[in-house]
């Protein structure tokens, strides 16, 4: 009852007109590239569930770039995949960069849906990689693909849901061995990975942390 009452106490401060104009406040790329990106336009019922599991927030585009130098590897050879892609801007960050293909998985079907028409309207002079999926399902249920990885998450899931993901992409690396690197913006919690075996943290700053798979 305690964290409901707190849920719905952030909820309400949530749908003031001040919360709601900062919410518009990283507009600046959805104008630039003519999608919808930011989390201004969430509805209310996806913003309560987003306070129950994970709130939506973009990742700003600056940002994303810096954590995309710091991982130093041929991006041509690996799949990037973004847990709790939402309305897909790092999809389209992605796109920067040579991958094989760029994966999204959400767990809201507004918000992915949004995404795959951000997908499809979506052309910059830079875009490098143009095998662009946003699919709808549970994290926590996602099979990782056989091939190397380049994981990202911006925050997506509470703890236990963040534990289950990890623990799926351990029991993927033991069948599997290969190159996978973690992507953690916004790293809430980060304990969660540095207890995984497998994993092994690189760099990190108060706002990212990365990590690279060894077996």
């Amino acid at each position: 009852m305690r964290e409901l009452t707190v849920i719905g106490w952030q909820f309400v401060l949530e749908s003031t007109p001040e919360r709601k104009r900062r919410r518009y406040g990283d507009i600046e790329y959805d104008w630039e590239y003519r999608v919808d990106t930011t989390c201004a336009t969430v509805g209310w019922r996806n913003r309560l569930l987003g306070l129950l599991h994970s709130p939506y927030q973009p990742i700003e585009p600056e940002l994303f770039r810096e954590m995309m130098t710091e991982l130093k590897i041929d991006f041509s050879q690996f799949t990037f995949i973004d847990i709790g892609s939402g309305k897909g801007r790092a999809l389209l960050l992605a796109a920067e960069y040579p991958f094989r293909r760029i994966l999204g998985v959400e767990l809201l079907p507004e918000l992915n849906q949004i995404a795959q028409q951000n997908i499809e309207r979506f052309s910059s002079p830079i875009q490098r990689c143009r095998d662009i999926e946003a699919a709808c399902m549970d994290a926590a249920e996602f099979s990782f693909p056989q091939e190397p990885l380049v994981i990202f998450l911006f925050n997506p899931l509470p703890v236990e849901g963040l534990r289950k993901l990890v623990q799926n992409l351990e029991g993927s690396l033991w069948m599997n061995p290969r190159e996978v690197r973690v992507v953690y913006g916004n790293p809430t919690f980060e304990e969660v990975l540095t207890s995984s075996s497998p994993l092994r943290k690189t760099t990190g700053t108060r706002q990212y942390a990365l990590f690279r798979a060894e077996l």
